[in-house]
């Protein structure tokens, strides 16, 4: 008979009767090599998160994210922004291939096949090896999608007018008025409220709640414009005029 010939192996599935505690296993055969998960290397991370949390607090509280006036839907004038980390894509709408009639390419085809492609990259990169210069094609797309991502996001930054953005979307004053008011319903029937807001706020036109022209002023502005503003914009009666540049003038903040 040979060696080990008949023989069987078994394994025993039975739970022992007396379980003993869970204590965590002596690892100082193996000093800075491995340590326990429970307390040690959690008590770890939860400190450096608190770290991180409370440096996070002291940001916000020092440098509070920068507000701006309150939405105003008749404004069309103003034109948003999209956070840094979407520029990228809001230059890519602003090319001719992406905008217009072809803007559903640059909205959903184009950016729908770069995240497509990142989610299928595991299935068609199956191998082992790890270092990127054995790996060319995956290593070729990802330098080519980080460098479309940064000549982007740089190209839209460098081209924004980012002091118009701050004055248009600056928090201004609001005027306390009647809205029963003749005067207020004159200023609601006319052009002006397309330039200077339905609160007197101001929009593409300065506020007018806190306008330092007299009335006689305001109506001659009115009639033959000052600077950006152009002469004929008012297009009602020399009565009405004089009623809203009345109440115009009677405004505060």
């Amino acid at each position: 008979m040979h060696r080990g010939k008949g023989m069987k192996f078994v394994g025993d599935s039975r739970v022992p009767a007396n379980r003993k505690p869970n204590i965590p296993k002596d690892y100082s055969e193996y000093p800075g090599k491995t340590e326990a998960f429970w307390p040690n290397f959690l008590l770890k991370e939860w400190l450096v998160g608190a770290v991180f949390l409370i440096g996070y607090l002291i940001l916000t509280v020092a440098h509070p994210s920068p507000l701006e006036r309150q939405a105003d839907p008749t404004d069309t004038a103003y034109i948003p922004l999209p956070d840094w980390y979407f520029l990228f894509l809001y230059q890519l709408l602003k090319y001719e291939f992406a905008s217009g009639p072809y803007n559903v390419i640059g909205a959903i085809v184009m950016p729908g096949l770069a995240f497509g492609a990142l989610m299928l990259v595991p299935f068609l990169d199956k191998g082992p090896e790890r270092r990127p210069f054995k790996r060319p094609l995956p290593t070729a797309f990802m330098l080519l999608a980080i460098a479309s991502i940064i000549f982007l996001t740089w190209e839209s930054v460098v081209n924004h007018d980012w002091e118009a953005a701050k004055a248009q979307g600056e928090i201004r004053e609001e005027a306390q008025f009647d809205t029963s008011a003749e005067g207020h319903q004159i200023y609601m029937e006319s052009s002006c409220i397309n330039c200077h807001g339905n609160a007197y706020e101001g929009g593409l036109g300065p506020s007018l709640a806190t306008t330092e022209y007299t009335a006689e002023e305001i109506a001659k502005i009115a009639k033959e414009g000052i600077g950006t503003m152009p002469a004929g914009q008012w297009e009602g009666s020399d009565e009405d005029l004089q009623k809203l540049s009345q109440f115009i003038d009677e405004l505060s903040p």
